[in-house]
């Protein structure tokens, strides 16, 4: 595997702004460490180009006719190595060197089928990008569907965000399934995507962007979305005890805490890992809003369905835990691709990590033999809309954390409406996921 051809521009002209990403990828295509041929291409755009997504993918795929299958979608934001465009007309684009048997896209007409039972009986998905529109229905049970059409249940990407049309990309070589009619690569809700197989080795991690600011409990009574006791107390008072406000008097300022703060939910029966360990929220954790406060029943209700048993923490956005754990995970890619003890490969997911990280390692995972250092050939970040460079600091500052922390990798992405990593969709995170090549590298 080589390295995968990425482009980036911004120009009010889409065509301009396609032009000079086209001359970017070129170049590159002709240098002997990347990837000279490569079928299967990532396009993000920001909501800017949304209505002009048609053109766009019909003038790509005019220009790049070796580039056969393409995915991806929109975002307020798009990535792409150290750069972030954010409320600009903007792309960015990532050519993957991938063996046009190792993946497969899938759309609405063309959806990822159950994987095949028999080892030579098919393509069979290992993991899969999921792009997906948030107004899906039932999409929580819909990724989950999806996570168990894969042989390692680990799904990683992120919805649609856009202030015009939620298009999402997706074109494959192979064609529509029978009885679908034709399709023209533009679609809007649903899941679409591409699914890997056992042979592209990847490794992927997610970070949060919150910390806890009060203890992790149980929920003991629940009604839908609305959390009505914690270990047995009103949930109300248990928030209000937390953030040490009151909303006797002037209610104002508790509300303006209130607003401030989210609640990170752990399912019922998953042993809550990250927060008693490291006093940061882990992989099993997803934030959401606090959306209304029940005064009648003291409960909580929460932009999400709670039930009794699982636990809750209310949390906060903290810039220097969101900076803390972005250098966190990418120092475990690191040292994941290059240990400084050789270990045998090993395939991990959150299951036998203490839910902190996932890594879906391909044709690397079967191996024995003791692993040498291995080279990123191409990486996807999909952080959340509410990050970026304006809460790191500054104009690409997230991006840029990234950059020192990993090196100088290829790298597109955008930034979502929520983010998927394992079955589940997460707020307030960001998911990094690395392309590696099989081969070790030789000093």
């Amino acid at each position: 595997m080589k390295l995968f051809p990425t482009g980036h521009a911004t120009h009010p002209q889409w065509r301009m702004a396609a032009a000079l990403v086209l001359a970017q990828l070129r170049a590159q295509m002709a240098l002997p460490d990347y990837a000279s041929a490569p079928s299967l291409g990532l396009l993000y755009i920001t909501d800017h180009y949304a209505n002009e997504a048609q053109g766009l993918l019909d003038y790509l795929s005019a220009e790049l006719p070796e580039v056969t299958d393409w995915s991806g979608t929109v975002g307020v934001g798009v990535s792409a190595n150290n750069a972030e465009y954010f409320d600009e007309p903007a792309l960015s684009v990532m050519l993957l060197d991938v063996s046009a048997d190792q993946y497969r896209v899938f759309s609405g007409v063309a959806p990822l089928p159950t994987h095949a039972n028999h080892p030579g009986s098919g393509f069979v998905a290992h993991t899969a990008l999921v792009h997906a529109d948030g107004r899906t229905p039932e999409l929580t049970e819909l990724l989950t569907e999806m996570a168990a059409r894969t042989d390692t249940g680990y799904l990683f990407g992120g919805l649609s965000a856009s202030r015009t049309s939620s298009v999402q990309f997706a074109v494959g070589g192979d064609g529509n399934i029978a009885g679908q009619g034709g399709a023209t690569g533009v679609f809007d809700g649903g899941l679409s995507g591409v699914a890997f197989g056992a042979g592209v080795s990847l490794v992927s991690r997610v970070t949060q962007g919150c910390q806890p600011v009060g203890a992790l409990r149980t929920i003991t009574e629940a009604h839908e979305n609305v959390v009505l006791q914690l270990d047995g107390e009103s949930a109300l008072d248990v928030l209000l005890d937390t953030l040490e406000v009151s909303l006797d008097g002037d209610p104002q300022p508790a509300l303006r805490k209130v607003r401030a703060t989210l609640a990170g939910l752990v399912n019922a029966g998953e042993q809550p890992q990250g927060q008693r360990r490291t006093g940061h929220f882990g992989t099993d954790t997803r934030v959401r809003h606090i959306v209304g406060l029940d005064g009648s029943r003291r409960g909580v209700a929460l932009a999400d369905q709670v039930e009794a048993g699982m636990h809750l923490a209310f949390c906060q956005r903290n810039v220097a835990a969101a900076r803390a754990d972005l250098m966190r995970i990418c120092a475990e890619i690191r040292e994941e691709l290059s240990p400084e003890e050789l270990e045998p490969a090993s395939l991990m997911s959150s299951s036998n990590t203490g839910g902190d990280s996932a890594m879906a390692s391909g044709a690397s995972a079967a191996r024995a033999a003791p692993q040498a250092e291995r080279r990123i050939c191409g990486a996807i970040y999909v952080s959340c809309s509410g990050r970026g460079g304006p809460h790191f600091g500054g104009p690409s500052a997230e991006l840029q954390i990234v950059r020192h922390a990993l090196g100088d990798v290829p790298l597109a992405g955008f930034f979502a409406g929520g983010e998927i990593a394992h079955h589940h969709l997460y707020g307030y995170t960001g998911v990094l996921t690395v392309f590696v090549d099989n081969e070790p590298l030789h000093s």
